[in-house]
């Protein structure tokens, strides 16, 4: 029994993370250039190929964004390289790939979109029970700044931190 557990360890299939979540990738800039307002967890249709490529945990969402077209939500410029073992059914790195929302959903970010200045953007792509997911955000832009502010105070709580971690150790 022990020997299966090591051998899973070793292949990856583990479980990592929070609940199963094993991260496939993540838009760190995202929260720096975007205020989040709401999240949502989607799922993504994908093809073979496109798996097992994030299977080896190759993927970037930098250019990465969602758009609804025709009551479907699609996320655009997801950057997943071709499987090098693939064949001429390999999948073409940077398509179009379909989210999967409940109609509720599609429609309450579609009257949300049509409000204001707020876009739909990618957080993290991860594998949450041998499925891959999107953590998909809807967002405001930061102007500078905001971005300013945020890293002001995100240096403050830093020192402080800092200070209370002295204080404890008796270091003044």
């Amino acid at each position: 029994m022990a020997a299966n557990k090591n051998s899973a360890a070793k292949n990856g299939s583990s479980k990592n993370g929070k609940d199963g979540r094993r991260v496939i990738a993540s838009n760190r800039r995202a929260r720096h250039d975007y205020a989040i307002l709401d999240t949502y967890e989607t799922g993504v249709v994908l093809v073979g190929t496109e798996v097992k490529a994030l299977r080896e945990a190759k993927a970037s969402l930098v250019d990465a964004f969602a758009t609804i077209d025709d009551g479907e939500v699609w996320l655009q410029g997801l950057h997943i390289p071709e499987y090098g073992q693939g064949s001429w059914t390999n999948h073409t790195p940077r398509r179009k790939r379909k989210l999967l929302l409940h109609r509720k959903q599609i429609d309450s970010l579609m009257g949300k979109l049509r409000d204001g200045n707020t876009t739909l953007v990618p957080l993290s792509m991860y594998f949450s029970d041998g499925r891959v997911k999107v953590e998909l955000a809807l967002a405001r832009g930061k102007q500078e700044h905001d971005k300013r502010q945020d890293l002001a105070r995100r240096d403050a709580e830093r020192e402080v931190a800092r200070t209370l971690g002295r204080r404890v150790k008796g270091m003044h």
